[in-house]
């Protein structure tokens, strides 16, 4: 499916980029380009993996000039640049919107008209019920990817969409946070102990992709199973891993947080595909002509009930551990070797 293939990842200097690296290396891609704004860490991209394969384009996912450019004879796009931090989305609502929004509908665009044949647009759970800036930018870049992909596929390109709640470790993660306040012996900032968060390693949101990209048709949003755990939990598993015993303050929550990430919503959920390890939303194709159409209540509506992380499996501290110690940054802080190593 990979072979001699040129992938192109948007945001690619970021957490998922170097997952995805990490994971297509062996897949016989014949280039792989990552696309962003830091020239910084492009270069240290460049050093740590010296692969002639990995292409460096430096570009803005709002300059629609930069992305013609980097994707001229690209077959596929793991679309991953975003604005991501919610207080900071708070205080300047317009550039998630420009950046999360726009900036999809400009990669959209320039992947269409570049021939691209499948496009991955990641999203996150705060598109579900947003309450905040950064969940309205990105539930509106949902809502762009399919209307898009509509017309897309009669062209030839297959947009598809996918969503996950927090990847432990990554940019915005609370885990970096705590593990720094362990280290230094001071006290760790809890918002809410009885906030619940899906715990997804990297790898995870990384399969997430791929399964959307091997099984997605136009239109349709992933959304993979995880388990949760109270932010009480995560704090007694981290200070377990890291030893020490430092105190709790609890500080209220942030601009913008929710006491529960929700994946799919109960709307979504009634039009959902349990695949297992995954739910697959097919997208309402009706047109506009309403009165064409006849729609029988659905008899256990009632009964179906959002998917998020107050009601998937609880772990407790135990099994945050466990999940912990699979998070490359994790393993690496507390000098453990790296999984896979001999």
């Amino acid at each position: 499916m990979f072979e001699g293939r040129t992938l192109l990842i948007t945001g690619g200097t970021g957490t998922f980029g170097n997952a995805v690296l990490r994971c297509m290396a062996d897949r016989g891609l014949g280039e792989i380009r990552i696309f962003s704004r830091d020239e910084k860490k492009q270069h240290d991209m460049r050093i740590e993996y010296a692969d002639p394969r990995i292409k460096f384009y430096i570009g803005d996912v709002r300059d629609p000039d930069s992305l013609r450019d980097a994707l001229e004879g690209v077959d596929f796009v793991f679309h991953a640049a975003a604005l991501k931090q919610i207080p900071s989305c708070e205080f300047y609502p317009l550039q998630a919107l420009m950046t999360n929004a726009l900036g999809t509908e400009n990669v959209m665009n320039a992947a269409q008209d570049a021939g691209v044949q499948r496009m991955i647009v990641l999203s996150t759970d705060k598109a579900a019920y947003p309450i905040n800036a950064m969940g309205i930018s990105k539930a509106m870049m949902e809502r762009l990817a399919g209307a898009k992909s509509r017309v897309a596929s009669s062209r030839g390109l297959t947009i598809c969409i996918t969503r996950y709640g927090n990847v432990m470790g990554s940019r915005g993660s609370v885990i970096p946070l705590f593990a720094e306040q362990i280290r230094s012996g001071g006290p760790l900032t809890v918002t809410d102990p009885q906030m619940t968060r899906f715990m997804m390693t990297v790898e995870d949101a990384v399969e997430l992709v791929l399964f959307a990209f091997e099984h997605g048709s136009p239109g349709e949003l992933f959304v993979q199973k995880a388990p949760a755990a109270t932010i009480e939990t995560l704090v007694a598993a981290m200070k377990r891993l890291y030893g020490g015993d430092s105190p709790v303050r609890i500080v209220g929550s942030r601009h913008g947080e929710k006491l529960y990430e929700t994946l799919l919503t109960r709307e979504e959920m009634l039009r959902a595909e349990d695949m297992g390890d995954y739910f697959r939303v097919v997208p309402d194709d009706r047109d506009l002509n309403y009165d064409l159409y006849f729609t029988q209540g659905v008899a256990d509506a009632g009964r179906v009930d959002d998917y998020h992380s107050h009601n998937t499996t609880r772990l407790d501290v135990d099994g945050t551990c466990e999940i912990l110690e699979r998070v490359e940054g994790v393993r690496v802080d507390l000098g453990l070797p790296p999984l896979g190593a001999a």
